[in-house]
């Protein structure tokens, strides 16, 4: 029996506005998730990157907001922390999309790094119904009293696994602190680690946990591709592809900053549109790029791993592992950029002589083995050097410090 939202309680107002943004049916995840937020349980939901979590709470925050149309507006009930800037954004964009036909319109405040905090607080002075914030912000108008949560009876944590890779996890439990005791409380994280254990256990009560297990993975609905090449050869062979495979809307994955910059600069150079995107620019330059990358004004951004989670590119045809990722996870957050909402996509990964053993890693973890290629005139070649290790300083061998100032006062008394 294939589930509608109707069928799930959403009201006609909501109902229109998902026709609009083009949903038919929902995902498995918002299946299982959405009748148990409108209940007011506290949740634990679980699934891949990709599988629709976004909307999955989105919808019965505006549903719950509708129902209550006797309480006070501008009393911020609904708090939802996210990892990154840009995915708070994105949840913003969301919660406009799908709010657009509810009869009385929800004043949502974005409280994130990089934006002017004394225009965040006066904004606040102002009153909003939904907080979508990073924890670091947060913390900090906590801190300084601008923000009351009194009211607030709804915190979602979005990519909770994210959240606490990313060193979150102090501020995180001092939001909960500072939070009333008595709210409903709702978890997504595409992975369940012990890290994520311990931040459930301290403060939901009696949360109803739902795993989706039997949504295809991600990278079995991509086409991936690994290519032999040596690292010096990687620029050319991206721009070769880019030309001659006319690839137009690109992200490609970094391991660094200055890497980032660098190779933005090379593709712009060779008449290619490319910006780079990485934590250290101004969150005003970081939106501005997400913004011309998505628009497709430029078409190659070439990111740090910042980009690998939660944020959702339109369409996006191809993902670039330029760098391998550090872990064989974040791969699987790097590619599941691409082939979104059932769309078809391309992961191409570039192995070195010195990427084999980690590549093999990564295959291991998503279970497939891939068909090593080779790009004519950009052929892996040479062998992998294999450092030794220098020999170990024999004891005794060199002066001590006081032997040295020993000669260095009978030179002097010679001379």
């Amino acid at each position: 029996m294939i589930v509608s939202f109707s069928n799930l309680g959403i009201t006609q107002h909501l109902l229109q506005a998902i026709e609009l943004a083009g949903y038919e049916n929902p995902t498995d995840i918002q299946e299982k998730s959405i009748p148990v937020i409108l209940k007011g349980q506290d949740l634990i939901a679980q699934a891949k990157t990709g599988s629709g979590k976004t909307i999955s709470f989105v919808l019965p925050i505006l549903q719950l907001f509708e129902d209550s149309r006797d309480s006070k507006q501008k009393i911020l009930k609904v708090v939802i922390l996210t990892p990154t800037r840009e995915l708070a954004v994105q949840v913003q964009g969301v919660l406009k999309v799908f709010g657009r036909n509810v009869p009385k319109p929800l004043r949502t405040i974005l409280l994130i790094g990089g934006l002017n905090i004394d225009l965040q607080i006066r904004n606040l002075h102002h009153g909003a119904d939904i907080a979508v914030a990073t924890p670091g912000r947060l913390l900090d108008l906590i801190n300084r009293q601008a923000i009351k949560l009194s009211s607030v009876n709804l915190l979602i944590i979005d990519e909770a696994d994210k959240m606490l890779d990313m060193g979150f996890a102090e501020e995180v439990d001092s939001v909960l602190k500072a939070l009333p005791k008595k709210r409903q409380n709702v978890l997504f994280s595409a992975t369940m680690d012990e890290e994520v254990s311990r931040l459930t256990q301290n403060f939901m009560k009696d949360p109803v946990y739902v795993k989706i297990d039997n949504e295809v993975p991600t990278v079995e609905t991509i086409h991936q591709r690994a290519i032999e090449v040596n690292r010096t050869n990687r620029g050319p062979l991206l721009r070769h592809l880019i030309k001659t495979e006319g690839w137009e809307h690109v992200l490609v994955f970094v391991a660094s900053i200055q890497g980032a910059d660098i190779l933005a600069k090379k593709l712009r150079n060779a008449g290619i549109l490319a910006d780079g995107f990485h934590g250290s620019m101004t969150q005003a330059q970081r939106t501005f790029v997400l913004n011309e990358f998505k628009t497709r004004k430029s078409k190659v951004l070439v990111a740090t791993d910042i980009m690998a989670r939660g944020i959702d590119i339109d369409k996006l045809p191809y993902v670039v592992n330029y760098d391998l990722p550090r872990s064989p996870n974040d791969y699987i957050h790097r590619v599941g950029r691409t082939a979104r909402a059932g769309m078809n996509g391309v992961a191409v990964s570039f192995i070195g002589h010195e990427d084999q053993d980690h590549f093999r890693l990564i295959e291991k973890r998503i279970q497939t083995r891939l068909t090593r290629e080779s790009i004519k005139g950009f052929e892996l070649t040479g062998e992998i050097v294999i450092q030794e290790k220098g020999k170990a300083p024999l004891k005794g061998h060199r002066m001590s410090k006081k032997d040295k100032v020993r000669a260095l006062i009978q030179k002097m008394s010679k001379g």
